[in-house]
């Protein structure tokens, strides 16, 4: 097994160095983490540059410029399969993630205890399922992300119950299924939705593990109140495309 573990920065760099050690604490000795680094004019790159110095099984992927997150996430997986990836986690940066449930994500999709139901294409960290949550949210913050959920599962009929969360793991064949990843429609935060929609439409076997998402140790949010109209507009996109 060879997970590589993708994670999208910009301006992290008061993150990058714990959530690199933290990671790869969680990997097998074959795992890596490849970080892409959308030129944070923090420095952020230079602070991954000096920690693949250091240790050769974390990689970075220099970007001219910040494009959204979903283009970032469709060149580090295209990154990923090159490298000769059999599973592909993409996680937060912020510690918003917990690098300890990364085994239970690779877990869920070989179909280890306890999740034995034969294995998954794609493993999804779930808030709103049994046992997960969300830490340090305002009720209104709460509100506003499940009603979004709700009305995503409903309009899109993805089984999915967190479709906008952004702690997955995807096997190889999942990936591949998709083809040309230029096809995939979402720049921003929407990528979430339209990757569970597409995964699901392949009739690929989704499961939802419950985790705990934090609110960030360090560095300002990148939410805005355009992600949710983004989101709204890419449901009917897929709805009526």
């Amino acid at each position: 097994m060879k997970p590589v573990v993708v994670i999208p920065t910009y301006n992290e760099r008061e993150n990058v160095e714990a959530m690199a050690a933290a990671v790869l604490a969680e990997l097998p000795s074959e795992g890596q983490l490849l970080f892409l680094d959308d030129n944070s004019p923090d420095g952020t790159g230079a602070v991954i540059d000096s920690i693949c110095v250091r240790e050769s099984r974390v990689h970075v992927m220099h970007r001219e410029k910040k494009e959204g997150l979903g283009r970032a996430y469709v060149a580090g997986f295209a990154e990923a399969l090159r490298m000769g990836a059999t599973h592909v986690i993409e996680m937060d940066c912020d510690f918003s993630h917990d690098p300890k449930d990364v085994p239970r994500l690779l877990a869920a999709v070989a179909g280890r205890p306890p999740y034995q139901e034969g294995g998954a294409d794609v493993a999804i960290g779930s808030r709103y399922v049994k046992g997960g949550k969300c830490v340090g949210w305002p009720f209104r913050r709460w509100l506003i992300s499940r009603a979004g959920g709700i009305f995503i599962r409903f309009m899109l009929g993805v089984p999915v119950k967190d479709p906008t969360g952004g702690f997955k793991c995807f096997t190889r064949r999942a990936l591949e299924s998709l083809g040309d990843f230029s096809t995939i429609k979402s720049f921003g935060y929407s990528f979430q939705m339209e990757m569970n929609y597409r995964m699901w439409q392949a009739g690929l076997k989704l499961v939802e593990v419950p985790i705990t998402f934090s609110e960030r140790r360090a560095g300002a949010s990148k939410i805005s109140g355009s992600i949710a109209i983004e989101s709204l507009k890419m449901v009917f996109k897929l709805k009526f495309s």
